[in-house]
Order: C-alpha cells, then structure tokens, then sequence
C-alpha cells in the first residue's frame, strides 16, 4: 500500500503541462487516420464537444498501425500523408497532436507536427525507439506494455529523463490476463505515480479483447465509463480515449471505440468523481 501518493511533479513543454496542480490531459481521436475530410469533421466536433472543461485536449490519431492482427488489416495512409493531414488538423484547429512512432528514423520528422511522441505498447521496451524519441525534446507518452508490471516501468522512465528528457508519461492500457483478454490492476496507478511520473489512463484499449475475432481485436465499449470512473476514483492526470462518430464504421478498434457524442458527459462525470475524492 502506497498511502497518500503526491501528485507527481509537472512537465511542461511550454503550451502542455500535466501534473501535479495541472488540468487533465485528455487525448482522444482517431484509431487510424481516415479521409481528409472525414478526419477533419470529427478532430473539429471533439474540439467543439470539449470546449469549456477545465482539461487540455490534444487530438490523437495514427498514420500507421504496424501492429495489425492480420497482414489485411488497414493501417492507415502512411507517414508522409499522415502527417501532412495531421498538420492540417493542428493549423486550421488549433489543437496539438499526439501520434505513435515506430522506428528510429521517423522521430524527427514526426516531431516536426506532433506536441507528443507516443511509444505503443509492444514497443515500449525498445532502447533506441526510446531514446530518439526523447532527444526530440518532445514530450514522450510511453504506453505500458500489457505484459508489465507497474515497477517494470522505472527503467523505461529513465532511458527518457538520461537521454536529457524530462517530460516523459505513462499510459496505463491494462495487463494480458489468459487468452484474448485484458484486465486492469488499480493498485498500479498509484504505485506508477509514486516514480513521480505523470500517469495517463486509456480507458478504451483497456476493454480491448486482443484477436478476439481472429483476423481483428475485439473489445466491450460498455466497459469503458466503469473502468474510467475507477482510474478517476484512484487518481491519474489524464486520460486517453479513442472515439468515433461511428464506431461501427471505425477501420480499427471498432468494438472498443467510444462514441464521439458520449465523451463529453462522461469526462463531466469524471471530473465530479475526481473533486469527490
């Protein structure tokens, strides 16, 4: 037991800043990058659902998803016209961006438009990925492995803050739990937070169901505001949250996507569970 943990000291790029004191981080967007015009439309009614909470959005989306169940699987429109697509979002809303990098070579460019470099979870042990990453200066979001433990995550910390980073966090995404499954382990939150590391909860990937449906992942969307308002309850800075305006028709992480229009009245219910406590 881990009794009244501090919240843990901010970083700050100069326009992000979470931590201790800080508004929570929300990231929400996008699996995968879809259609200009179809991107833009949903990165704009996020924005405009969220205006006026005391959080700091910052639009997320990928332009590859590397790790696809199946070699069919979609995986987006590839790094140079994602990213071009991801600074039109970022220019005509004025909202910073968090995406994933995958290898070494793509860090720096990525950098050249994303506010945060996110490292995902099966990547998330891998030293050089780490390091260039955080020699961008960027902030770097580590998403922690499903096969973790919450202290595994030290090490990681520190290959970000010695490569001369200091604004690294943690996104909790829960644990392998047999097969096709996932659970999530609320002690690790608190425990997390005590490496005085900002700690972000993805609420949707923690309802995922890996090759659930053998060529695809599954998930249970109706998870989703249970296991939110617990991270809430515990403690975090930030949350992550994939959503669409209609999942049925997301091209990834379809069944654990949240409804765009339902984002809104849970993170109120979140904050209020948050100044509860």
């Amino acid at each position: 037991m881990i009794p009244n943990v501090p919240a843990p000291t901010p970083i700050s790029d100069g326009r992000i800043s979470v931590g201790r004191q800080q508004p929570w981080l929300v990231l929400a967007g996008l699996c995968v990058l879809e259609p200009p015009e179809d991107t833009l439309r949903q990165a704009r009614a996020l924005k405009e659902s969220l205006a006026g909470l005391p959080i700091t959005f910052v639009f997320k989306a990928s332009f590859d998803k590397a790790n696809r169940s199946s070699i069919k699987g979609f995986r987006g429109p590839g790094m140079k016209d994602g990213l071009a697509l991801l600074a039109e979002v970022k220019r005509t809303l004025d909202v910073p961006i968090v995406t994933d990098v995958h290898e070494t070579e793509q860090c720096a460019a990525v950098a050249e438009v994303a506010d945060i470099l996110q490292i995902p979870a099966f990547l998330c042990r891998q030293t050089d990925l780490i390091i260039e990453a955080a020699r961008t200066g960027r902030i770097v979001n580590v998403k922690k492995g499903q096969f973790l433990a919450p202290w595994d995550v030290k090490p990681i910390i520190a290959k970000v803050r010695d490569s001369g980073n200091p604004n690294v966090m943690i996104t909790e995404r829960g644990t392998s739990f047999g097969y096709n499954t996932l659970v999530n382990d609320f002690r690790g939150l608190p425990k997390m937070r005590a490496l005085d590391v900002p700690v972000i909860f993805d609420a949707t990937h923690s309802v995922q169901q890996p090759g659930a449906h053998g060529d695809r992942t599954g998930g249970d969307r109706t998870m989703v505001p249970h296991l939110a308002r617990a991270a809430a309850a515990v403690g975090v800075d930030g949350f992550f949250f994939e959503v669409h305006e209609d999942p049925s028709r997301a091209q990834s992480d379809a069944d654990n996507a949240l409804v765009l229009t339902d984002l809104r009245p849970l993170l109120e219910q979140l904050l209020r569970i948050a100044a509860a406590v």
